[in-house]
């Protein structure tokens, strides 16, 4: 293990060596930017691993650095205010020509390759340098993990050991990030062919519909009641179907809806705009409770995530004067607490259970003698569930339902709250 991470000076030109470029250059780039990284914000989890390097290794300078065609770009940065450097002085552009071992200066002024660069006889003033090749699994470097300090120093083997460890972390980040990507490319190409086939399927289903229409009111003076009734089941029918394909394209498409930014809502602003929405009737009271004026939120989420529950509890409902209360507050967490409480049919406990569950129904028809898909409450969970929160229901037989859901405050309202 020691000859694997031999610390040695190699004498070459007096002047500072300009780093070559690497034998696989196009495929090395290539790779690089297929998981586009470049130029992206700092995430924790980059952050957290660059914290515990300098930490182990006991070095005030750590960084994540990626070495594209004409520079070494930092995705995090540990005790390092600039973002980029020139290729041509980077240390990393030097350590992607071996991959499989670390690159280590222990004193860059007695270095012929480095001892005037630039970042050793000016800012960030490195002297010493330890950087771990990030590599694919084809074995193409697309820059390192480094530790920086600003004396000669020279790292034991344990901390070797753990610098390469979390070098392997933050390939596994990458590896991560562009599966996450491939994902949501395919899930998008889906939808997209969802909707073209939704679009074709729905023009007959509402042809069927309209023509159902016309044959029912004629059919009431020349047809059966049964004849009748059977007339009236397409029309019913088809609709249902075209209802449920609305409702699963919804589903679907709630990815790229949290994705959304989120914004400052001002709470009265939101009632009155559900309220537009509803048009509830003279037998239907809606009491909204604010505890906050404001909140952060990705308005869509809530928008979308509200208006089904509220419907919900007015569909579902058996009672001659329905009522329903909004609550919208903080929980003892500081996160956004939401709840709609109604006093309609409610829920047994085994239809609790299952009730987030795709295409799972109350085997209860509405007011209006409507039977759910089982998929408006799915969608609400995933809506809940991709903005961070959680959602719960709570409701006795004939004495109504309270659902109740949670959305984390942004970090920076969290602190004040």
């Amino acid at each position: 293990m020691a000859d694997i991470y031999r610390q040695e000076l190699i004498s070459v030109d007096s002047l500072m060596k300009t780093p070559e470029l690497y034998y696989l250059e196009y495929e090395r780039l290539s790779a690089l930017k297929s998981y586009s990284v470049l130029d992206t914000v700092s995430e924790k989890d980059y952050d957290d691993i660059t914290a515990i390097a300098s930490e182990i290794c006991q070095t005030p300078i750590s960084l994540i650095s990626f070495v594209d065609e004409k520079r070494q770009w930092f995705k995090s940065r540990h005790g390092l205010e600039a973002t980029e450097t020139p290729r041509e002085h980077a240390f990393c552009a030097h350590a992607i020509h071996t991959p499989f071992l670390p690159f280590v200066v222990t004193d860059a002024w007695k270095d012929e390759r480095f001892f005037d660069n630039p970042l050793v006889t000016g800012d960030p003033g490195v002297v010493f340098y330890a950087g771990v090749p990030l590599n694919t699994s084809k074995g193409l470097p697309l820059g390192t993990l480094c530790v920086i300090d600003r004396k000669p120093r020279i790292l034991s083997e344990k901390q070797l050991e753990s610098l390469t460890a979390l070098s392997n972390q933050v390939v596994n980040l990458l590896e991560l990030r562009r599966k996450t990507m491939q994902l949501e490319q395919a899930n998008q190409e889906l939808y997209h062919f969802a909707k073209l086939a939704a679009h074709d399927i729905k023009t007959p289903l509402n042809n069927i519909a309209m023509i159902a229409d016309v044959l029912s009111q004629s059919a009431k003076q020349s047809f059966s009641a049964e004849e009748v009734n059977l007339v009236n089941m397409i029309g019913v029918s088809s609709r249902r179907l075209g209802n449920m394909i609305d409702s699963l394209l919804k589903y679907y498409q709630g990815d790229a809806t949290t994705k959304a930014q989120t914004s400052v809502v001002d709470v009265a602003d939101l009632v009155n705009q559900l309220k537009d929405l509803l048009s509830p009737n003279e037998n239907t009271y809606i009491r909204f409770h604010a505890r906050v004026k404001t909140i952060e939120v990705n308005r869509t989420v809530i928008n979308q995530v509200l208006l089904n529950l509220i419907s919900n509890a007015i569909k579902y409902n058996d009672k001659e004067r329905i009522t329903i209360d909004i609550s919208i507050g903080l929980d003892d967490e500081n996160n956004y607490k939401f709840s709609v409480k109604d006093n309609g049919m409610g829920i047994s406990p085994e239809a609790q259970e299952k009730i987030f569950e795709m295409f799972t129904t109350n085997n209860q028809s509405d007011r209006f003698g409507n039977q759910g898909n089982g998929i408006g409450l799915a969608t609400v969970q995933k809506l809940i569930h991709q903005a961070g929160g959680n959602i719960e229901v709570k409701s006795a037989v004939g004495f109504g339902a309270t659902f109740t859901f949670t959305i984390p405050m942004p970090s920076a309202n969290r602190k004040r709250a």
